[in-house]
């Protein structure tokens, strides 16, 4: 099963997603943001970037 975004209403009523992997683990969670198409925006923008983004290890 492939992963799948979920868009939903936190308790202060924004909006947000999270990205869960196929076996249902929550990967990556996306801020809040004031409306729907803000969200979607976000999603739409780490599906276009993702697939391309380096890694950038801070970790010395």
């Amino acid at each position: 099963m492939a992963g799948k975004f979920e868009l939903y209403k936190d308790k202060s009523d924004q909006y947000r997603f999270r990205l869960k992997a196929g076996n249902g683990e929550v990967i990556a969670v996306g801020e809040a943001y004031s409306s729907k198409s803000g969200a979607l925006n976000g999603i739409d923008s780490i599906k276009r970037n993702a697939a391309e983004a380096e890694i950038d290890d801070q970790t010395g």
